[in-house]
């Protein structure tokens, strides 16, 4: 069965202090998070890799990660390919002003042509942890829509605010998320004007499990979204508010719950302790300092 891992990735280039955050090496033998990503995932069985970039990043990305990878992928029987999100599919008079991404749910029609099973997908710069794959793995064998939550009390950062889709779950479903920005971490929680969430509260870390017909989904809802925006220069085609239309059109979207610990560089002072959590995870026999070698 064909599993496909889709790492949206065209949003590289965010920098802190200098430097490209996503492409940060975090690893001992200079790893960046999205190595890890790629390698729990194909530990968990995935074997094919769609890349979302875009053109102007193209050679850089690939010489960093993506050749290398092709590499390793394919001592695995693991194919990659990329997708470019572009604004081919938008009206000429759309993308005036434009300098916003479209959004992810449009970085997936992107994908158009070259998903051809379920898939999941995931952020390029959040670590998620080997737990999470597993259950992604095992649950596309249903076909269905599913996203693995995690404990907001390992998703915050003690740098600052962070933003979170906040999950109600209701018997293992998923029934909302609602966007929630700068939670900042306080005793017990975390805040957001003024309301506070427990640490046990689940969240959603744009880590979705999908139906092939997922893209035919939002191939179909693009021209509404066109013909519906508020303010054409910032609107977004969002993957949360395609899977909510599908939730609320009465698709179940299964709750897999994880407490794994996120990683991840929001900010520039997080990445000396997201690389001490990485040397941990070593020490612990987690992952090989002979990256890779350790996958069956």
């Amino acid at each position: 069965m064909k599993k496909t891992l889709v790492i949206l990735a065209a949003g590289i280039g965010s920098r802190f202090g200098g430097g490209i955050k996503q492409l940060e090496p975090v690893g001992p033998n200079g790893e960046i998070i999205m190595d890890y990503s790629i390698h729990d995932a194909i530990s968990a069985g995935f074997n094919k890799i769609v890349f979302i970039i875009r053109r102007d990043i193209e050679a850089d990305f690939k010489e960093i990660i993506g050749n290398r990878i092709e590499k390793i992928a394919g001592q695995f029987g693991v194919e990659v390919c990329y997708a470019f999100q572009n604004m081919d599919n938008i009206p000429e008079k759309l993308r005036e002003g434009r300098t916003k991404p479209w959004g992810t749910a449009h970085a997936l029609l992107c994908c158009d042509g070259l998903i051809d099973g379920p898939f999941t997908v995931i952020n390029a710069d959040d670590y998620y942890g080997i737990g999470g794959f597993k259950k992604a793995s095992d649950f596309l064998e249903t076909n269905r829509y599913g996203i693995v939550t995690y404990i907001l009390g390992n998703t915050l950062s003690d740098n600052g605010g962070v933003s979170r889709g906040i999950c109600k779950v209701e018997d293992g479903k998923l029934i909302d998320i609602a966007e929630t920005r700068n939670l900042v971490k306080v005793e017990g929680g975390a805040e957001s004007e003024g309301v506070f969430y427990g640490f046990d509260t689940p969240v959603s870390m744009n880590f979705w499990c999908l139906p092939s017909s997922f893209i035919d989904v939002l191939r179909e809802r693009f021209p509404d979204f066109l013909a519906n925006l508020e303010n054409p220069l910032k609107d977004e085609y969002l993957l949360p508010s395609m899977v909510d239309y599908k939730i609320k059109s009465g698709e179940e979207c299964t709750a897999l719950s994880t407490d794994a610990k996120w990683f991840g560089v929001t900010y520039k002072e997080d990445k000396q302790s997201v690389v001490e959590s990485f040397r941990k995870l070593y020490e612990e026999g987690v992952y090989s300092t002979d990256f890779y070698s350790d996958i069956k």
